[in-house]
């Protein structure tokens, strides 16, 4: 089932700004943190030093520079979830699309290499892998799709048959071709699966009960 949707509802359900949810998965790792907190320091410095060179006529600017490049470390997890937003925000169409879990299985991914130096001192290629959940969803139209997540311990409830609900993303006002996919919900489980959580998820579960009331309602008048 595809149902679309207003450009109004798509910008409520895929907000600009991020979420709670988008801050917290762009936050990252310490390593991200620190790699942020190090672009603070370096940059205040920076602006301390132009402001050394300038004397009083760059202290007000400089005052304002120090404040925002200060606080990069908290900020910028905001900014990077408003670009991803926006990657998707841009498509002038959408709709809402409910099929079923076909398949759920697990897979271990390589998510990145690093260089080390072993006891002998040879170079050696450390793999870093991940195992992650790959879930299958299509419906009766014959439209089939794969979303892929780090694998938690509340995927183990995944069954196939599941009511699987996500957005899809279009250039074309009839929605015939998909542009980019959104993390999936499963209603029946309450369980959110994707790399990235896209969407406004209290806006997008309250449009998935409203839709689930009207289908039942429509079965009881035929």
């Amino acid at each position: 089932m595809l149902i679309p949707l207003t450009r109004q509802t798509l910008e409520q359900v895929i907000p600009v700004m991020g979420t709670g949810p988008q801050y917290n998965y762009c936050w990252g790792t310490w390593q991200d943190f620190l790699r942020r907190l190090l672009i603070s320091l370096v940059a205040v410095v920076i602006f301390w030093l132009l402001g050394y060179l300038f004397g009083d006529a760059f202290q007000t600017v400089k005052l304002i520079l120090d404040i925002i490049a200060g606080l990069y470390w908290l900020w910028g997890p905001a900014y990077l979830a408003t670009l991803r937003n926006n990657t998707y925000r841009r498509y002038p169409y959408g709709g809402f699309w409910r099929g079923r879990v076909l398949d759920a299985y697990i897979t271990e991914e390589l998510i990145g290499e690093k260089e080390a130096v072993d006891k002998r001192g040879e170079l050696i290629v450390i793999e870093n892998r991940e195992r992650r959940i790959n879930v299958q969803v299509g419906d009766n139209s014959g439209f089939t799709t794969r979303i892929q997540a780090p694998l938690k311990r509340i995927h183990k409830s995944i069954r196939p048959g599941a009511v699987a609900e996500l957005i899809v993303l279009s250039q074309s006002p009839d929605l015939s071709t998909f542009a980019k996919l959104t993390d999936i919900y499963l209603p029946q489980q309450n369980l959110w699966i994707g790399e990235y959580p896209y969407l406004r998820r209290d806006v997008f579960t309250q449009m998935s009960q409203d839709i689930g009331k009207s289908d039942r309602f429509k079965h009881r008048v035929r």
